[in-house]
């Protein structure tokens, strides 16, 4: 679980690396395209349950995000891009965290369930 998790991270930095330098290679526009796939990977991570289980990494997605539109609101092109990218890289984690978590726990409930039964059939039949 921690390898796959560090491949993610790693995988996420080398995509936010090769976005930056094909933006930079273009002209500086509003990113509003960004934002608002941004906007929308922030929205999926709550819809599954990001803010619950994976709390930590939803703050950081919705603070880059505040600091995206205050960048965008000065004009800061470059700056509001790149807070864009990390937004959307750090709201698919959250969004990822959350639902292995909520597997991990119906894994965990379900195991419980199981010896529950193991133990109620090795009453029955002793």
């Amino acid at each position: 679980m921690k390898k796959t998790s560090q491949h993610a991270r790693y995988w996420a930095i080398a995509w936010i690396g090769v976005t930056v330098a094909v933006s930079s290679c273009a002209g500086v526009s509003a990113p509003t395209t960004q934002l608002a796939v941004s906007h929308a990977a922030v929205a999926a991570a709550v819809s599954a349950g990001a803010p619950e289980f994976a709390p930590l990494e939803m703050k950081i997605a919705r603070d880059k995000l505040d600091s995206a539109n205050i960048a965008l609101a000065k004009n800061d092109y470059s700056q509001a891009r790149i807070l864009a990218e990390q937004v959307e890289v750090d709201a698919r984690f959250a969004e990822m965290k959350a639902r292995s978590v909520k597997a991990q726990k119906a894994a965990a409930v379900s195991k419980d369930d199981t010896r529950v039964l193991r133990e109620e059939l090795n009453r029955q039949s002793k």
